[in-house]
C-alpha cells in the first residue's frame, strides 16, 4: 500500500500539460499497487492564503491564544502539513510562470516547510524530516530550459524546487519536462505525448 500526494497548481485546469501528465501518472501508480490511496491538492481550484502576519502569529503562539481566523489558518497548514508527511510518493505540477513556480505552489510550500514538522534545526545544521519519498516534479513551458539550452539560466523553478524539497528531506526528485509548448517547433501533442511516455515508464519500473 501507498499514500500518493498530487498537488497541482496551473490556473489552466483540465486544460493545462502538467495537470494532465501528473493527474496521469498518479493515477498509474495507483493502479499498479492496489489499495494505494490518493490525495490530490488543487491549488488553483482552493488556493492556500498567501502567508501573512495572522499565520506568522498562528505558528507559534499558545492555541489558547489565538483568533478564530488565526487558528483556521493554523489548521489549513497543519492539514497541508500532515498531507506530505503522510504521503510515500510525492507528485508536482507547475507551469513556469515568470522563470519561476506559481505563486499558489510557492504559497502550499510556505505552509508546508513547517520548523520541527518538515524540518528542524540541529547543532549539525537543519534536518528534514519529510524523508523517505519519492518526488515527480512535472514543468511545463512554453520555453525550453533544459539540456544545456542557453535560456537554462532564466529557469527559477527547477533550481528552487530542489532545493526547498531538499531541505525537508525529499532529496529523490526526478522531473518530467513538458517544454515548447506552444513554441511552434514541434506540435503540441508530441510534446504531451513525449511527456506521457514518460510517466509510462516510471509505472513500468514501479512494477518491476
Amino acid at each position: 500500500m501507498s499514500n500518493i500526494l498530487l498537488v497541482t497548481s496551473s490556473p489552466r485546469g483540465e486544460a493545462s500539460y502538467s495537470t494532465r501528465v501528473a493527474k496521469e501518472l498518479a493515477a498509474k501508480l495507483r493502479d499498479a499497487a492496489p489499495g494505494s490511496t490518493l490525495v490530490h491538492r488543487d491549488l488553483a481550484a482552493a488556493p492556500l492564503p498567501h502567508i501573512g502576519q495572522d499565520f506568522a502569529v498562528a505558528v507559534k503562539a499558545p492555541a489558547e491564544t489565538l483568533t478564530e481566523e488565526q487558528a483556521g489558518l493554523l489548521a489549513a497548514s497543519e492539514t497541508a502539513t500532515q498531507e506530505l508527511l503522510d504521503a510515500d510518493t510525492v507528485i508536482i505540477a507547475a507551469g513556469l510562470i515568470n522563470f519561476s513556480v506559481p505563486s499558489t505552489l510557492k504559497s502550499w510550500i510556505d505552509h508546508v516547510a513547517r520548523a520541527h514538522k518538515t524540518f528542524r534545526y540541529t547543532a549539525e545544521g537543519p534536518e528534514g524530516l519529510a524523508r523517505n519519498k519519492k518526488v515527480y516534479a512535472v514543468i511545463a513551458s512554453t520555453g525550453i530550459y533544459t539540456n544545456d539550452s542557453p535560456a537554462a539560466a532564466f529557469d527559477h523553478a527547477r533550481p528552487y524546487l530542489k532545493s526547498v524539497l531538499g531541505f525537508m528531506g525529499m532529496t529523490d526528485v526526478e522531473f518530467i519536462d513538458v517544454e515548447g509548448v506552444g513554441l511552434g517547433l514541434e506540435p503540441d501533442e508530441t510534446i504531451l505525448e513525449r511527456a506521457l511516455g514518460e510517466t509510462r515508464q516510471i509505472e513500468l519500473s514501479a512494477v518491476a
